[in-house]
């Protein structure tokens, strides 16, 4: 979508209400002023037009409130791998730039996982974190075990076109 006047007259109309809305949730200044610029971002190269919206604030808030939710999950992952590289003995610790590489990696990862239907999302994480078997798998989830394996073939093909678009 073009930057439109509707475009230009919804943020100047909601931005600062959104700013302040974000800060109350985040309470960080940056990170309300960053996550208000990426739901503008996303209203403007998404498929629903401005002058379309009948609750813009609402609308609004869902964007930030999903982004927030991938900010918090981002540094949840961060954490997580600081934590275990705290274990690593100094002279294993890794560079700088294998650490940026990581993250990223791990992000990329979280951000398919959470773009997959529920079901494959927890076939997959179950085969791959826990070790289950197709059959454990088909029982745990209630699911014949040809329903798990194409949950398996539909992560694994999105696993797939990440790591092709990670090479291009």
């Amino acid at each position: 979508m073009p930057d439109s006047p509707d475009v230009q007259q919804l943020y100047r109309s909601h931005h600062s209400w959104l700013v302040g809305w974000l800060f109350r949730q985040v309470q960080s200044r940056c990170d309300a002023a960053d996550l208000s610029q990426e739901t503008f971002l996303r209203l403007l190269t998404g498929s629903v037009a401005a002058q379309d919206l009948r609750e813009p604030r609402a609308y609004l808030s869902t964007i930030a409130r999903r982004l927030m939710l991938n900010l918090y999950r981002r540094r949840s992952l961060e954490r997580a791998y600081l934590e275990a590289l705290a274990t690593v003995p100094p002279e294993e610790v890794p560079s700088a730039e294998h650490h940026a590489a990581v993250l990223e990696a791990l992000n990329a990862v979280d951000a398919l996982l959470c773009g997959l239907p529920e079901k494959v999302r927890r076939a997959f994480l179950l085969a791959q974190l826990e070790g289950y078997t197709q059959e454990q798998i088909a029982e745990v989830m209630g699911v014949t075990v040809r329903s798990v394996h194409r949950y398996l073939s539909r992560a694994l093909e999105e696993c797939i076109v990440m790591a092709s678009r990670e090479l291009v």
